[in-house]
Parts: C-alpha cells; structure tokens; sequence
C-alpha cells in the first residue's frame, strides 16, 4: 500500500526533527530541551492549544468540524543510559546519553503527524489529542499523567502509541489483538549473613552460598509452578557482595526482572519468589529480604482497534507474535481502550540491525512515514470501526 503524496511530503522535516532530537538525548523526567523543542515546533504550527503536564510532558489538542471520537496518540520523548556507537553525523552530544530505543523517532513521527493536521484539519473527525509523554524507561510517565487526569480532562476515547522494531523489515506494520508485550517488574533481594574469615567457615554464614540456591531455586518457579500454557521470564543480570577472595561474605545483592503475560501468572511468580528467597536463606543460616518494583502492565490491544489498524495498513500489515519485552503504554489499555503497534526498521543492506537499547541502533526516517499514515487513516478507521469486544 503506497504512502500518499501530502505524508511523503513531510520526510524532509521528520528527518530534521529526528536528527536535532537525537543530539539532546535525556533521561525520565530531565527532557526539558526535548520539550522545548517540541513545544516551538508546534507553536510553529499554527496550533494554539497546547498544554503542559508534569513539566516535560506537552498536550497538543485538535478540533474537527465532523462529529467523532476523542482519539489519544503518543509519542515517548526519553532517551537512555547509553553510550552511541553508531558514529552518525548527527550522533548525541551528551556523553554516556542516547536514544538507543528510537523515542527520538516517535517523537518526530508525532510532530510530523501533528504538522500533517495543521495543514490538512478536514481529515479531523470529533477530537484529536497529541501526548508526548516523558519517561517511558522510567519511572513511568504514562501513570503519571493518567493520575494527573490526561484522560478525564480531554475526555479520551481511545489511545494509539507506535513503537519502531528492528526485528521486522522496514515498511512493515506488526501487531496482534490482546496481549502483545508482557507485564514486568524489577526484584532486589538482600541475603544477610554472618561475615568470618574463609579459613573459619564455621563462624560464618556465607551469603554467597545462600544466594547461588536462591537464585537455583528462583529458576524453578517457571517450571514447577506456572501452568505450561503459560509464559513467564525471571532473569537475575546483577549480583554483587563479599569484601576478599578470603573472607565469608556476610552481604549479598541479587537484582534481576521478572514477566508475565496474564496477571495471574506474575502474581504467582512474585509469591514464590519471596518465599523462596525467604526459606532458602535460612536455611543457610541467613537472611533474605526481598523489595519488589511492580512495574507496567501487559500490553492488550483492542480487538475492534487492531481490526482497524490491520485495514488501513494493507498488505503492510503482519500478526506478531507476544513479546516479553514491556511498555508503559499500557498503563493507559488499564483505563480505555488502546491501539500499540510496531513499525519495521530493519534494512540489513544499510546495516541497520541492531536491537533497541543497543548503542549501534540506527534506522533511515523514511519509516516514520508508515506510523504518519498509519495515524492519519487512522482518524477515519476508528471512528467507523464495528465495536466487537
């Protein structure tokens, strides 16, 4: 399916936007020259509702002429820890900071969706809302303008969100109806011991030897305790504690993420840690503590919604399968109905495959202009769309 003349028009400026993005990389809740900008391109526009939530986050809102719904599109506009290593002309200026997951790539995708509706309001039925929301990465900007009344005060309808995907061809738009990405959270355990001097094992209780069984009997939980219809992950990635090769540790920290696909799952998951964590401990003769940071939610698309989103894409559309990866959009699928989808960036010719969080990420902005035309047929397709829930 061709992309019309009036988005492809626009590559010029989201590749400019891109490009001047990508340089000011900045983490949660610090995006203040991010949201500058986007602020002076919108106002550049024409447009005169424009409204500010919890300081970085910028509301831009349209009214039509035609009756319709209220519609919500975001964009995530935060950047990562991560040093670059793409070497592009236009690579971040900030040390040690880098949109290595493509937010500078949404965000340039919603400027130039919201120029395309500055210039073309016929298009708009009922409402349209523009969220640039920070802190996608964390600690969760979509919950905190959901408590800060985004929908209630604009009245939304419905929610729509992008995310760019290296593992898909680019050009393609991938999605699936229900859960698509998996709820997740972050688990630190803190294993007490008695430190003594490793010629005197006795004296001690080693905390390194309680946390290996902790983290042998954590494994367990996937396989002995989750239904095999189910899917679940637990990855410890960090452990750090003892003082010298020579001495008992008396203190270890074991950090690691935990996902599920159904709520039901991941409650069992956070159960068992903590009792295994718990029991396994003292009977080493240590202690465990153990702090969860239950996260975001499974991503659930709307069924009537992906039907839309699969119409207006064409032969451009392919079902995806169910991710453990996480987003906080679906913090906003807890309160209405929500649309998340993927657009393809892989091209292996220009060398454009690495995964998102990787310092090499790169992707040619002619992509954008899938999720722009995607969004603009959007405004029609859901406002006719048959309600089937």
């Amino acid at each position: 399916m061709q992309i019309t003349k009036n988005v492809q028009d626009l590559l010029t400026d989201v590749t400019m936007y891109r490009r001047q993005l990508h340089q000011i990389p900045e983490l949660g809740l610090e995006e203040k020259q991010t949201a500058k900008f986007i602020r002076e391109k919108l106002q550049s526009f024409g447009i005169t509702e424009i409204y500010t939530m919890i300081e970085t986050a910028t509301i831009a809102v349209f009214h039509g002429e035609k009756p319709g719904k209220t519609l919500a599109f975001r964009s995530d506009i935060d950047a990562l820890p991560v040093t670059e290593e793409t070497g592009a002309a236009f690579a971040s200026k900030t040390q040690g900071k880098m949109h290595a997951c493509g937010h500078d790539g949404h965000a340039a995708t919603m400027l130039g969706f919201a120029k395309y509706l500055s210039q073309h309001p016929e298009v708009i039925k009922g409402t349209i809302v523009l969220a640039f929301q920070p802190a996608e990465e964390g600690p969760g900007g979509a919950q905190l303008l959901i408590d800060e009344g985004l929908i209630e005060k604009f009245g939304i309808d419905q929610i729509v969100g992008i995310h760019l995907f290296p593992e898909f061809p680019e050009g393609t738009v991938a999605c699936r109806p229900h859960a698509m990405m998996a709820r997740n959270g972050e688990i630190t355990i803190k294993v007490n011991g008695t430190s003594a001097h490793g010629a005197q094992p006795q004296q001690g209780h080693d905390a390194i030897l309680a946390a290996s069984a902790i983290i042998q009997g954590l494994h367990s939980i996937i396989s002995r305790n989750i239904s095999p219809l189910d899917t679940g992950v637990l990855t410890f990635g960090k452990i750090t504690g003892g003082q010298a090769m020579n001495i008992i540790a008396g203190q270890v920290k074991i950090e690691g993420t935990m996902r599920a696909f159904s709520d039901e799952a991941y409650d069992i998951m956070t159960q068992r840690v903590q009792e295994i964590a718990e029991f396994v401990a003292k009977g080493y003769g240590c202690q465990a503590e153990v702090h969860f940071n239950h996260m975001y939610r499974v991503v659930d698309n709307d069924p009537a919604m992906v039907k839309a989103l699969e119409k207006v894409a064409g032969d451009r559309y392919v079902e995806c399968p169910p991710f453990m990866l996480a987003e906080d959009f679906s913090m906003y699928q807890q309160v209405i109905p929500g649309l998340f989808f993927f657009v393809g960036i892989r091209n292996e010719d220009k060398g454009y495959i690495y995964p998102l969080h990787s310092g090499k990420m790169q992707f040619d902005e002619k992509n954008l202009l899938t999720a722009i035309d995607c969004y603009v047929q959007l405004i029609e397709a859901l406002n006719n769309e048959e309600v089937d829930r």
